[in-house]
């Protein structure tokens, strides 16, 4: 893969196969950001799983303590008589059946979904739309709930959802480069322990075999996962 001239310059005096205290890979991809945009701090967590293996499969949901920096936007199915909790706690869009079908034609213009249990048997008939996507509720997301404000104030303040890929790597972004190096530490800290937590019965020997933190245009550093703990 052919590297741009930033990322030689970037990479020129780092050692990329070092493994670095999480704080001081924090300092360099702050000193190292060469674009006029806030980046995202993205962290990679490579697990000893076999994905192809549906009990040692992972997925979760975190408030990471210092949010994540970026907007989200949240829609919620409910009845009506919880829709105003819903708009009080700051959803973006909230409707009954009526939402449902304007999802139905592929009008999708938010990020989280929450829905009551009994709007479900409603979401099931567009299931194949928000599947794929990632964004049907679910129980273990603490996206179905009857306490709707709580979810909408969470999802607000910085969760993250999480589950692994194919190949056995967990990404989440934890945070913009703006924010301090303690705050970010804070949000990945907290993240690194809701992957351990979230560690699979079926899976022996180690799980979480390595851990990498860049920024959006910069490059991967593996950092001490004992630091992290």
């Amino acid at each position: 893969m052919k590297i741009s001239k930033n990322k030689k310059i970037i990479i020129k005096d780092l050692d990329l196969t070092k493994t670095y205290e999480p704080i001081e890979a924090i300092k360099i991809l702050k000193d190292k950001s060469y674009v006029k945009f806030d980046e995202t701090i993205d962290v990679a967590v490579n697990l000893g799983i076999d994905s192809n293996k549906t009990d040692q499969n992972i997925k979760g949901v975190i408030n990471l303590p210092k949010g994540t920096g970026k907007k989200i936007n949240i829609a919620v199915v409910t009845s009506e008589e919880k829709q105003k909790d819903a708009k009080e706690n700051g959803a973006d869009q909230v409707g009954g059946k009526e939402l449902i079908e304007t999802i139905s034609t592929n009008k999708i213009t938010f990020d989280i979904l929450i829905a009551s249990p009994d709007m479900m048997p409603s979401l099931g008939k567009i299931a194949k739309i928000l599947g794929p996507k990632g964004l049907m509720p679910n129980p273990k997301l603490g996206t179905v709930t009857n306490d709707i404000g709580k979810a909408v104030k969470d999802a607000k303040s910085g969760q993250v959802k999480y589950k692994n890929e194919k190949s056995g790597i967990v990404h989440a972004g934890i945070g913009k480069l703006s924010f301090s190096e303690d705050d970010l530490l804070s949000n990945l800290k907290t993240f690194y322990s809701s992957i351990l937590k979230s560690k699979p019965d079926s899976v022996k020997g180690s799980f979480v075999k390595k851990v990498t933190i860049a920024s959006t245009m910069g490059v991967g550093l593996k950092v001490n996962m004992a630091s992290l703990r």
